[in-house]
């Protein structure tokens, strides 16, 4: 079945620096600083680019933060839990914009 996101494209995301290498350059040196251990482990930076992965719908990084959560030893319960989290958080901003609606409802109301 062909859709609008070719899997395979993934596979070329290291090659994004061929009409700007530079700033590609740039990217992938931040991009590993980010993903390196800190204060968080590899492993818990995987979950949380999972869950992020979700909430901006990229199927690109889904497959990508699926695969490395999976090498990583997650479970497909703590990687679900993680895009519930994702969820929660992505419903709850849109349900709190509904405080700017309510405000403007009695301002216009008075």
């Amino acid at each position: 079945m062909k859709t609008y996101y070719n899997p395979e494209d993934l596979k070329k995301f290291g090659k994004i620096g061929e009409f700007q290498k530079p700033l590609a350059d740039k990217f992938f040196d931040y991009y590993g600083e980010v993903f390196a251990e800190g204060a968080l482990t590899a492993r818990e930076k995987s979950l949380i680019a999972l869950a992020v992965a979700h909430a901006i719908q990229c199927p690109y990084c889904i497959d990508a933060y699926t695969t490395d959560t999976m090498e990583k030893g997650c479970d497909e319960e703590q990687m679900m839990e993680a895009v519930h989290v994702a969820a929660a958080i992505r419903g709850g901003a849109s349900l709190v914009h509904a405080t700017q609606m309510m405000n403007k409802v009695k301002e216009i109301s008075m």
